[in-house]
């Protein structure tokens, strides 16, 4: 009888080393689930995208100290790299207009650039016509003025060789102004310049964008 203990003990000692030697089955991967992750986290950073472009134009640094003449200035120097041989011009500055079909739409921002520009070329030694200033000194009432809008106020002769003038494009994060100085005569593009100037910084100074009438 111990004999037979002795055997069943044994065969079932082998039994189990057997099964424990046998190769586990791995477990299924959940396709489904993790299909669903991915297409989640697609989405996810679909959307996180959209809202950073529909933020791009609220975008407001914390701390800035850029202003709108900053920027006109960087055009400036442009300009005047490559007028270097053409210091002594006679420079008319027109107002910046939009982009648009008229090409006859400006805002205060066109009228405040172009003031500045006008600034910056006299500051680095080219010649600048205002061709807004009338042969005469008109005295009113009201004050004494010496510059008009009035075409028929205005001076008959050319009294420039050249015109700068430019356009304004509006982007998603800022207003894109190109500006060229033209040569009357031949209407060739003596130079060139390019800038965005960032929403927040016209909005810091209060400059209208808004197309005057």
């Amino acid at each position: 009888m111990k004999c037979f203990f002795s055997i069943a003990l044994c065969l079932v000692l082998t039994g189990c080393e057997m099964l424990a030697q046998q190769p586990q089955p791995e477990p299924k991967a959940n396709t489904s689930t993790t299909q669903i992750d991915y297409a989640a986290l697609l989405q996810e950073q679909q959307n996180q995208a959209q809202q950073v472009n529909t933020n791009d134009r609220l975008f407001v640094p914390y701390q800035h100290h850029k202003t709108l003449v900053n920027y006109v200035e960087q055009m400036a120097l442009e300009l005047v790299d490559t007028m270097q041989q053409e210091a002594e011009l006679g420079i008319a500055i027109t107002t910046f207009v939009e982009l648009d079909a008229s090409l006859d739409t400006s805002s205060q921002l066109g009228n405040q650039i172009a003031e500045s520009m006008m600034y910056q070329l006299q500051k680095f030694g080219f010649g600048v016509v205002d061709f807004k200033a009338m042969d005469v000194i008109k005295v009113t009432p009201r004050g004494d003025f010496v510059m008009t809008r009035k075409v028929e106020e205005l001076a008959e002769r050319q009294i420039a060789s050249h015109v700068l003038s430019g356009t304004l494009i509006y982007r998603n994060t800022g207003v894109e102004v190109n500006a060229r100085v033209i040569n009357l005569n031949s209407k060739q593009v003596t130079a060139s310049a390019q800038k965005v100037i960032p929403y927040f910084v016209l909005q810091n100074e209060s400059i209208q964008t808004a197309s005057i009438k």
